[in-house]
């Protein structure tokens, strides 16, 4: 078994370079592990920028966690424009996922995993759905997997005799708290990118985000007839 948990996301462009990127991961605990660039760019300072509601302190981090573990990529990624085509194919154990998409549609799941693995307090809420990491989601698959993320941390704090609430508006406010890191973040990054890729990348995941929280309940009712059976039984 491999000791790390592997998403390799590889670009392909229509000039037939290839880019690839070998993500690890801790089975104990989802971090990312990751080779950081010998000198991090001014933009990755913790204070740079700095995210609003950052719980981070300046005197324990040098760096932006996120920042630091995104460097190389922005770097590789700040020439191109976001509807430049790609294919892009992401291995994981299980399978192989494959998709020919516009630059920013390819990078944004690549930046989410690095945002929700690197140590950033506020994205880690979402640190879970990353084991189960399903490139290319649709928003009825990554409600589905975030409303199933947040009731199994219920379960699982009820099982610890700590409170747990069936209420999903705690799940609608820790994605509004990821919308506004990836918009405060987006302000940052812009610093890096001389072209629209990586920034738009980050507005995707945001839009992502931002209809999370409002779609939920909506798209939660229209799924339910297919849990009949389990509504039924006695």
């Amino acid at each position: 078994m491999d000791e790390f948990i592997r998403f390799i996301y590889s670009y392909k462009f229509k000039d037939g370079s290839i880019r690839n990127f070998d993500l690890r991961l801790d089975p104990s605990n989802l971090l990312l592990t990751i080779k950081r660039p010998e000198n991090l760019p001014l933009w990755a300072l913790l204070p740079f920028n700095k995210c609003a509601i950052c719980p981070l302190s300046e005197k324990d981090h040098i760096y932006c966690p996120i920042s630091a573990n995104l460097a190389g990529i922005v770097e590789q990624f700040k020439n191109f424009v976001s509807h430049e085509r790609v294919s892009v194919t992401v291995a994981c154990e299980e399978r192989i996922y494959g998709k020919d998409t516009t630059v920013q549609g390819g990078l944004s799941p690549l930046l989410g995993i690095i945002m929700t693995t690197s140590g950033c307090p506020i994205m880690e809420q979402l640190k879970p759905m990353v084991r189960f990491h399903l490139p290319f989601a649709s928003l009825d698959e990554t409600i589905f997997r975030g409303v199933a993320m947040f009731l199994l941390a219920q379960y699982y704090r009820n099982q610890d005799g700590k409170p747990a609430t069936w209420s999903l508006d705690s799940l609608g406010a820790i994605y509004a708290e990821v919308g506004r890191v990836n918009r405060d973040f987006a302000v940052r990054m812009r610093a890096a990118a001389k072209k629209d890729a990586n920034v738009n990348a980050l507005v995707n995941l945001d839009v992502f985000a931002s209809m999370m929280a409002l779609g939920v309940e909506d798209t939660l009712a229209r799924l339910k007839p297919y849990f009949s059976a389990l509504l039924e039984k006695d």
